[in-house]
């Protein structure tokens, strides 16, 4: 009995590298191999010392203190990032229990009964009461994976926990970039309130001044009415933006899991110390170590295994049930000599006509080309998120440069359209507008620089940064 058990534990093993399954072959991207090229692109190679996104962690790439360390509060309490790593747990005890199915499983099993038996229905024409009793160590159903349909299963359920994985990196570089994201706007924010209440302290030294010149009539009160416009325009843009930092600060600490403490948080837009640059390379396959692509991937290796598992299912299942024990009709007997026993009974159930197969097969040929559709999708959809990006970079230069001469410019505009209008060579008309439009261009001028760095942090992510830096191929090897 035992040798039996132990050349079909061997055979086993023997056909463990048989599996049904077709042999995956990673698709080729679906986009160019290259990045866009033209005017609003610039260059895009290496960049002289620039790092690569993957060869930079999140801690080395934003290089402001107060946000490293708002980004570490986010990664230790928030709940969607938490959420995402139980997924991983769960979806490492589901292939422990799917790779267990491979061996036997061992049983003790201890049993006794006791039954009346009526005269008629004994062996010797009396009614007597029968006893057993038995102890027994064995294997129950286990099946024999010849055909690789439980290897299959396996191997799907190892895809998608290293699916899981992926998922969990792509989660961390999402919410280090919302927090990124949510930080720079509050800070924008506040340089905004900042400037509007600036803006209302000058509004209201105007309106002040035209006040006692209508007083004493030297202005007119198109004038004063005029000046009171623009001071009650201030205050309001001053509410908006005292309540848009609150908001801001309302959704960091939700990003956080928990109240950011004050010393945290931004004065202002040029109180940040901009992150790191970086590089994209030249060519696009970079792309390939994103974790939504690489959890994509994983998707398809996993529907790829559930083929052959839908393969094996046409062939025989073979399974054994043995046991080895002891035996008797009394309890005090179990362990005497001569009461010991044996059995064994495998089995072999062949398939003949069963109408679930066929449509079992197809499903999951047709998952598998839908899952392909979906990670080329994925790639083209990154590769666009880059393009964008990187036009963005490639302009975004010109346009800070552009924007701060226009600054500049109606500043002195306002300067000298205010002298003139205390001289009287000019009405107050004139002054309003240069206020108007140096106050527009100041505010322009804020939210291209949020842009900027705002711009640094979607390209960084966009190539997949921000993740735990870990070589993809080395994953198989870390599995449970």
């Amino acid at each position: 009995m035992t040798r039996i058990l132990f050349a079909a534990l061997i055979l086993s093993l023997f056909t463990a590298g048989c599996t049904l399954a077709p042999k995956y072959e990673a698709p080729e991207p679906s986009v160019s191999g290259a990045w866009p090229k033209g005017e609003a692109y610039g260059y895009t190679g290496h960049g002289g010392e620039r790092p690569f996104p993957h060869e930079l962690g999140w801690r080395e790439f934003f290089t402001d203190q107060r946000l490293r360390n708002v980004i570490e509060l986010a990664l230790a309490n928030n709940r969607d990032l938490r959420l995402a790593a139980l997924n991983v747990e769960m979806a490492r005890a589901i292939y422990g229990i799917q790779r267990a199915t491979l061996f036997p499983a061992v049983d003790a099993v201890g049993s006794g009964s006791k039954a009346r038996v009526p005269a008629d229905l004994s062996q010797t024409g009396r009614r007597m009461t029968a006893e057993q009793y038995s102890v027994d160590l064995g294997i129950l159903s286990w099946e024999i994976d010849f055909f690789g349909r439980l290897r299959s299963l396996k191997d799907q359920a190892l895809e998608e926990y290293l699916a899981s994985e992926q998922g969990r990196r792509g989660a961390q570089v999402l919410l280090i970039s919302e927090v990124a994201n949510v930080y720079l706007t509050l800070a924008t924010d506040r340089e905004n309130l900042r400037l509007t209440r600036s803006t209302l302290e000058a509004q209201q030294d105007s309106y002040d001044m035209i006040r006692r010149r209508y007083e004493t009539g030297l202005a007119s009160e198109l004038e004063l009415r005029q000046a009171q416009t623009r001071v009650d325009v201030a205050r309001r843009n001053a509410a908006i933006y005292t309540q848009r930092t609150a908001q801001d600060e309302n959704a960091l600490n939700f990003l956080a899991g928990t109240q950011v403490p004050e010393e945290l948080l931004p004065e202002d837009l040029t109180s940040v110390t901009p992150p790191r640059e970086i590089s994209v390379g030249i060519s696009s396959e970079v792309l390939l170590n994103r974790p939504d692509i690489l959890q994509a991937e994983h998707l398809l290796k996993a529907a790829n295994a559930n083929i052959g598992a839908a393969r094996a299912a046409f062939f025989p299942r073979i399974s054994l049930t043995a046991a080895i024990g002891t035996a008797s009709a009394d309890l005090s007997g179990l362990f005497k000599s001569g009461s010991g026993t044996w059995s064994y009974a495998p089995q072999v159930v062949l398939p003949i006509f069963d109408p679930r197969l066929f449509p079992a097969l197809r499903a999951s040929k047709v998952e598998r080309q839908m899952l392909l559709t979906q990670y080329e999708k994925s790639i083209q959809a990154a590769f666009r998120e880059v393009a964008d990006v990187l036009a963005v970079r490639g302009t975004v230069e010109d346009q800070l440069a552009a924007q701060q001469s226009l600054v500049e410019a109606t500043a002195v505009t306002y300067k000298l359209s205010d002298s003139r209008y205390r001289m009287g060579v000019d009405s107050y008309l004139g002054v309003l507008d240069a206020q108007r439009s140096l106050y527009a261009a100041q505010q322009e001028l804020i939210v291209i620089q949020l842009n900027r760095l705002a711009n640094q942090i979607r390209l960084y992510s966009a190539l997949g940064g921000g993740g735990d830096l870990v070589d993809p191929a080395d994953q198989t090897d870390r599995a449970p």
